[in-house]
């Protein structure tokens, strides 16, 4: 009996001894893998500091040099005072409407879309929404890449619009 009473503590220590250096090893390994995971993961690049823009009305603003040729856009600045972040601009959409110019189905591959109707109206069609009136007033978001096309606007429209981020690929699709 004596022999199995020294042997059980004996046994226990060795069992401990494993266990104690199994556990290190585990400690060890995760650790390492932590470490790794630390040092490999890409830091967030730091986007300069944004500054402010001001940008009051103009008429002389306004340019036909954006991305479709019957509008005219008035920059806001804030691509540039956000270092590429958003853009924002107003357009006025030049009437008379002209369906077969207008009513192209495309999308755009940004993050974020907004619209706002600051006079007139403007009738569009959106993927999963249909065909959809805006007066002035209204206001719309985009999803990323959803289907869209303008249908039909007044003379008259101007419109808000606010994306990121500010440079984007808009893709043209068959009807």
């Amino acid at each position: 009996m004596a022999k199995q009473k020294a042997s059980r503590p004996a046994t226990k220590a060795a069992a401990k001894k494993r266990s104690g250096t199994k556990a290190a090893a585990r400690s060890s390994a995760r650790k390492a893998v932590k470490a790794k995971a630390r040092t490999a993961s890409p830091k967030k690049p730091v986007r300069p500091k944004q500054r402010i823009a001001i940008s009051h009305h103009r008429e002389e603003d306004f340019k036909a040099d954006g991305l479709r040729a019957y509008a005219k856009y008035r920059d806001l600045g804030i691509a540039e005072a956000s270092h590429g972040l958003a853009q924002a601009h107003v357009i006025r959409l030049q009437g008379p409407c002209n369906p077969a110019e207008v009513s192209k189905l495309h999308f755009h591959d940004v993050e974020f879309q907004m619209v706002y109707v600051l006079k007139g109206w403007v009738k569009t069609y959106m993927e999963g929404e249909g065909e959809t009136l805006m007066k002035e007033g209204s206001a719309w978001t985009q999803p990323p890449r959803i289907k869209h096309m303008i249908l039909d606007y007044s003379d008259d429209v101007e419109l808000l619009e606010v994306i990121l981020p500010a440079e984007f690929k808009t893709v043209e699709l068959k009807a």
